[in-house]
């Protein structure tokens, strides 16, 4: 099989079922699978009485999983569907104006994804107007935990990401669990997005430039180049009405901290 995608595939039995378990799933549910390879999640997937949505952009596994399942799978109730396709590209567009009618229903997410296209994904998935209910991926283990660090350890994904949605670890994994293994560990990572976070394009503008460099004080990052024109020194002084210190950094900022001084630093353009 073909791995020009980026792709390593899970073998290990354990971590697929523990994948499965964290989705929480219901009679009735449906899953998207991203990135499904040789159908290793979806067969523990459809163990339970869901319906599987698999979206594989590569024609050869798509392929192979509908001669492999077609054969194979036959079930009273779980339901499965193989899409050709780039899950990027055609996420948003599926979920409003599929068939089964996701836009109004509860809906989750799962996959073992391509790792260079977890940041692109969680933006797509960040935008949605109906986001699932639990996303659960397999990703790189650096990366996970970038995404659910807490100060000192902020950053640019961990800001953005945690504004919409809780993000955990719930499991670890080795290279060998894969084939062919990966040059670097994973780990699974579970995703629930919240309700009315009430986040939008000017609080992603604002982390952008407070984590531009993060060796950088936060007054340095704010107030260099043209992104803010805004008063350094009535910045320093709203900054310490919050309990922000100008000189910190921006990792020890806790999410709560970030929020606030992303509305002090707008409120104060407006004035």
């Amino acid at each position: 099989m073909p791995n020009y995608l980026g792709q390593h595939f899970l073998k290990n039995k354990k971590i697929l079922k523990r994948i499965t378990s964290f989705l929480n799933l219901k009679h009735g549910d449906i899953v998207l699978e991203i990135g499904p390879g040789h159908g290793e999640l979806t067969r523990e997937l459809l163990g339970h009485p869901v319906t599987v949505i698999a979206i594989e952009r590569d024609k050869t596994l798509v392929d192979f999983l509908n001669q492999n399942f077609q054969s194979t799978f036959k079930s009273q109730f779980s339901k499965l569907e193989i899409i050709n396709g780039n899950a990027l590209e055609t996420l948003p567009d599926f979920i409003k104006n599929s068939k089964l009618k996701i836009k109004n229903s509860n809906y989750k997410i799962a996959g073992n994804i391509p790792y260079y296209i977890t940041g692109h994904l969680l933006r797509i998935l960040s935008e949605l107007e109906h986001k699932p209910e639990k996303i659960v991926l397999l990703i790189q283990k650096e990366v996970a935990e970038r995404i659910t660090a807490k100060p000192p350890k902020m950053n640019l994904l961990s800001a953005i990401t945690q504004s919409w949605a809780k993000a955990e670890i719930g499991a670890f994994v080795g290279r060998k669990d894969f084939s062919p293994p990966p040059k670097v560990d994973s780990a699974v990572i579970i995703i629930t997005p919240l309700e009315n976070t009430g986040e939008h394009e000017s609080y992603y503008q604002f982390v952008r430039h407070l984590f531009k460099q993060p060796r950088k004080t936060i007054l340095n990052n704010l107030t260099s180049g043209a992104a803010f024109l805004i008063d350094k020194n009535a910045l320093i002084s709203k900054m310490k009405k919050i309990g922000i210190d100008p000189s910190n950094r921006p990792q020890n900022l806790s999410l709560e901290d970030i929020k606030q001084l992303c509305k002090v630093v707008y409120n104060n353009i407006d004035e």
